[in-house]
Parts: structure tokens; sequence; C-alpha cells
């Protein structure tokens, strides 16, 4: 889908955790523009931005969003997640000014236990065709 256009701001997710999936759906229904793009960390392109970062190829920790070559993880890809959406979401960035000890803290206990609270799906979630081309593979 889509690789051929320029790609500035990715988000990287896991595509058979069903909270993971749900929050890509709330990510699409409260931006303020259609700037995000999206692929899970199992697709070939996700892979592919593993491997260049050094990350294991089964990574699964964390949301990951990356912004012309840089890449953020857990709490701060979250907080920079929520610049790009409608108020009042887009005031949790705000959050970003807290000890990054404190806010991954929070953010990997929910991590923890998403399976537990949501479960798995059997494949990643499909994209209307309103979005189809915002999600590269």
């Amino acid at each position: 889908m889509g690789t051929n256009r320029k790609i500035d701001y990715l988000i990287l997710y896991d595509g058979v955790c069903k909270f993971c999936n749900r929050s890509i759906n709330f990510i699409l229904s409260h931006e303020r523009n259609a700037k995000l793009t999206f692929t899970p960390l199992q697709s070939e392109l996700g892979q592919s931005i593993l491997r260049d970062y050094n990350l294991p190829l089964d990574y699964t920790d964390s949301l990951l969003f990356m912004s012309k070559g840089q890449m953020s993880s857990h709490a701060q890809a979250a907080f920079k997640i929520a610049q790009f959406l409608k108020a009042p979401w887009r005031w949790l960035s705000f959050l970003s000014v807290l000890p990054i000890s404190f806010t991954n803290f929070f953010y990997k206990l929910i991590a923890k236990h998403r399976y537990k609270l949501m479960g798995q799906a059997d494949a990643c979630i499909l994209p209307t065709p309103a979005t189809r081309d915002r999600f590269l593979e």
C-alpha cells in the first residue's frame, strides 16, 4: 500500500494486540489532520525498521513513533502522537514534561497487561477504504 510517497510520521504497532488496534482506531478518529501513517511491527516494513534500529524482530513492548528518522518509544511515542490529535486529547502531550521514568512506569504497566485486558487478534486491523492509503503494509 502507498509506500511511494514521502513518509514524515509513522506509527509502528503490535498488529495482533486488540488494545493496540483500538489505539490506532482511536488515533484515526481523533486526528486533527491526516499526517500519520501506520504499519504493524510484524509487517515486512515493520521488521525492516526494527532491524535498522537494532531492535529485536519480536519487539512488541510499545508503539513506536518515527518522525524524520528519529525513533520514539513508550510514553514519549504516545506524547508525540498526542500532538496530532484534536483537543482535549492533544493536551496529553504536556505530560511529556514529567520525568520519563515516571511516565514510562505507567506506560509499561499498561503494556504489560494489554493482552489480559483485551486479548489478541488473529490478524491486524483492516483499514477502511478512507484510511487504506495511510497503512503502508
